[in-house]
């Protein structure tokens, strides 16, 4: 029988992430693992058809989307581990989600990713293509999708 020890979790804040998070808590302490809770800050573009953004704008406002995420991850550590007795590290990360989810796992040595089959990503997955889809095309380890 499978028995994970590190469980990476990527989360986008989202409703579907969330049930993504509970399932992966519930794992984790089935089986004693480690939770390593992700949310990747994708990168600014600081120029987009034929305009072009202040460098020094764009790099506030990517300084400012990592603080505001880095809270939102306190906040939800602090509230799983007002009810539950597991070991939970958390990080933010900037660049592209699937890329950096990829290299976390292999970072922590995950043995196990929990990702929702959809995010905030709406209307524009259909056409730049789904995160949950690279990730499980491409880890290393076993990948449990939650719809």
């Amino acid at each position: 029988m499978f028995t994970p020890k590190a469980i990476l979790v990527p989360t986008d804040f989202s409703e579907f992430s969330d049930r993504a998070v509970r399932q992966a808590v519930d794992i984790a302490e089935q089986h004693n693992a480690k939770v390593y809770l992700l949310h990747v800050v994708d990168k600014l573009q600081q120029c987009a058809i034929d305009y072009c953004i202040p460098l020094e704008t764009m790099m506030k406002v990517q300084s400012d989307s990592e603080k505001e995420a880095a809270k939102k991850m306190q906040q939800e550590a602090d509230k799983i581990l007002k009810t539950k007795k597991i070991d939970l590290v958390f990080d933010v990360k900037s660049g592209t989600p699937y890329e950096e989810i990829l290299k976390e796992q292999q970072e922590r040595t995950a043995d196990l990713i929990v990702i929702a089959s959809h995010g905030r990503t709406g209307i524009l997955k259909n056409l730049i293509g789904s995160v949950a889809e690279r990730v499980m095309r491409e880890a290393k380890c076993p990948v449990l999708l939650v719809r």
